[in-house]
């Protein structure tokens, strides 16, 4: 399977996602968000880093929940105003 590159957009929505989880768990430290949402401390460092832009959904489900964010709050955040929310495969599908 090869991945395709990311977007400028994707790139850009992975830093605000991970501003954001960064600022939601505050004075916590990584290791324990982590280690409470049952994903590694490297992957919740790269994810607030915006290394790892585009995070698998039950990452970011495991990690909104121990943060007490709604996932609907959550993307309502990072999700660029009056940018199509369609995942990269479906709009490649809808163009062609």
């Amino acid at each position: 399977m090869v991945r395709l590159p990311l977007t400028p957009a994707e790139v850009e929505r992975g830093k605000r996602l991970g501003a954001l989880l960064r600022d939601a768990r505050g004075p916590r430290t990584i290791l324990d968000t982590a280690l409470d949402a049952g994903v590694s401390p490297e992957t919740l460092r790269k994810i607030e880093s915006g290394r790892v832009a585009t995070p698998s959904f039950p990452t970011i489900a495991a990690l909104a929940a121990v943060l007490g964010l709604s996932l609907d709050e959550l993307w309502a955040r990072i999700a660029e105003p009056g940018v199509d929310a369609a995942p990269r495969g479906a709009r490649q599908r809808l163009a062609s």
